[in-house]
């Protein structure tokens, strides 16, 4: 089915004898079992459904991590300084958090810095490390980044300084000379785990420490952060991110946590924390400050407990992301997406001089969702270019930004399947977009992108039992996402423009059956003209969620697409 948007649309296929046998063994509903197959939910992402799974540490008794250990314990012991050097994105600082506690509660000297967007560029470079060696550290540990750092890492060993290097980046060999690395993308025996972002890395790496030095710091008590970064670097709710998601949102007591705690308030929020309020609410809250020349407020934050500065940086913060709403608005609203449609390229390259280089990402995040393809957005930064790409499950980006690195193509860069940045010199510009544009098609990914959907089911469907029954599945987010339906033969009623982006409507069945619906930012695009003026019946693809209004819940339906 071709949808008024122009998306191919068709229903996952499962095997009918699978879902039968699934039904039999758990006693599940066949559409769960539908979905459930479809996704091919392991064994462990079976048994936590319903079930309360402890979380155990999977990296015990590895290599990169038992090198890793011994090396920080001797820092510990010898009382060496240590530099913690963190990203500037959620992740990083995070990342950088949890070390900060844990040096704190033990009383180990170290200093930590998270790089400025615009001063500092992206990730550990030989120039930052010059200006870190002058507080005198003896070790660096590099968090979210430091995989491509060859030539930085061996200006660390130069200066006889050693380096850990924890990351879950694109890492290729020669890998960097780094006195120890813990990244699974270097096929070191726990590739599999190469879905799990750097605050992940860290987190049970810290776990470990601990034990090794009888530390008594209760680590637990922030893997909050872990589900955090999760959630904001788009890494899946999958497999064992799944499970640390499922143990979060059970354990979570938001009142002993007074960051979380304060940017509720602030925020005027009262119901149970939730994925949405980590991707949509907390973590573009954080973000902001290293999207706008502050990236140390959010690690401050996270780092502390003091209320007075848990307050003064949740204010600041929550100023700088309402500051970067308003640029990003301004931003879009001179992007031509008429003229980049008729370019039609495999992927969008947009360049514009003077385009604020901490938002470049959420461009190349907006210009992605728009149009289904991946997005790079380029801006100039003193002498040099600057890059930020964004893309879909069927490129990986990431491993395109270091290939392009390596032929020199770009001055640096690195990142996973759905991000990246980048620097580039201007002269190299079209050399680079020829290159990337080549890769795409070499890696035989297409711009035929087919959207799915889990199953057809009847407005009746749209009830308490009905959701209650998809909410075993939960917590839903990337690699598990709300489970779409397509609902036939309903009319539009009640249509209203909400912010001048959003449409508020009610959807009726033939036998008038009502469904409250909600469809975002479609106000200027083929959904929103359809649902604002087309009078005949029509099919309707969207997910059922819980609206909460006044402390009320009550169903909708978030529309995704509409098929005449």
């Amino acid at each position: 089915m071709i949808s008024i948007s122009g998306k191919k649309w068709v229903e996952k296929a499962t095997n009918k004898n699978s879902i039968e046998k699934l039904k039999q063994d758990y006693n599940f509903s066949s559409i769960l079992s539908k979905i459930i197959i479809s996704r091919n939910f392991d064994q462990t992402e079976l048994n936590s459904i319903d079930n309360h799974l402890d979380l155990n540490n999977v990296f015990f008794r590895n290599s990169d991590f038992e090198r890793s250990i011994k090396l920080v314990t001797n820092s510990i012991k010898n009382n060496e300084k240590i530099c913690i050097l963190g990203d500037y994105d959620v992740d990083g600082s995070a990342a950088t958090s949890l070390f900060v506690r844990f040096f704190e509660n033990i009383k180990h000297p170290f200093f930590y810095y998270i790089p400025d967007r615009e001063k500092d560029g992206y990730g550990a470079t030989k120039k930052l490390f010059q200006k870190l060696i002058l507080g005198k550290p003896e070790l660096i540990i590099m968090v979210d980044c430091g995989s491509t750092s060859n030539e930085a890492i061996d200006f660390l060993n130069e200066n006889k300084i050693k380096s850990l290097i924890i990351d879950h980046h694109e890492i290729n060999k020669p890998f960097p000379n780094a006195t120890a690395i813990i990244n699974p993308k270097k096929d070191n025996g726990y590739i599999k785990y190469d879905y799990l972002c750097a605050t992940t890395l860290v987190y049970f790496f810290i776990d470990l420490l601990s034990q090794k030095i009888k530390n008594s710091i209760k680590i637990s008590d922030y893997l909050i952060y872990v589900l955090l970064a999760t959630v904001c670097d788009v890494m899946p709710l999958r497999k064992l991110n799944r499970l640390i998601a499922l143990v979060v949102l059970r354990n979570f007591n938001i009142n002993k946590n007074i960051a979380f705690n304060e940017l509720f308030n602030l925020n005027n929020k009262k119901s149970k924390l939730n994925i949405s309020d980590l991707g949509y609410l907390i973590g573009p809250i954080l973000n902001a400050g290293g999207r706008l020349s502050k990236s140390n407020y959010a690690t401050e934050l996270l780092s502390s407990d003091n209320l007075k500065i848990v307050n003064i940086r949740s204010n600041e913060l929550i100023k700088l992301n309402n500051k970067r709403k308003e640029i990003e608005t301004l931003i879009l609203d001179e992007i031509d997406f008429e003229k980049i449609d008729k370019e039609n390229k495999d992927i969008i390259f947009y360049y514009k001089a003077n385009i604020n280089e901490g938002l470049i990402g959420i461009i190349a995040a907006r210009l992605k969702d728009y149009f289904n393809k991946p997005a790079i957005v380029i801006t100039t930064s003193n002498e040099v270019l600057k890059g930020s790409a964004r893309s879909v499950f069927s490129y990986n980006m990431g491993c395109a930004i270091k290939n392009s690195k390596d032929k020199n193509l770009i001055i640096n860069g690195g990142g996973h399947n759905m991000a990246a940045g980048f620097t580039l010199k201007k002269k190299n510009l079209k050399n680079f977009e020829n290159f990337i544009l080549k890769d795409f098609i070499d890696k035989g990914s297409t711009r035929d992108y087919i959207f799915s959907y889990d199953a057809e089911v009847s407005p009746l469907a749209f009830n308490e039992n009905f959701y209650t029954d998809i909410k075993r599945l939960e917590p839903f987010g990337t690699g598990n996402s709300a489970p779409t339906f397509l609902f036939k033969d309903l009319m539009v009623i009640k249509a209203n423009i909400l912010s001048k982006k959003h449409i508020s409507l009610v959807l009726k069945s033939k036998i008038g059956f009502s469904i409250k619906s909600i469809s975002f930012n479609s106000v200027n695009n083929k959904v929103g003209e359809y649902l604002l003026n087309y009078k005949k019946s029509l099919s309707v693809l969207g997910y059922i969620n819980e609206n909460i209004w006044n402390n009320k819940k009550t169903l909708q339906l978030t529309i995704r697409d509409l098929i005449l």
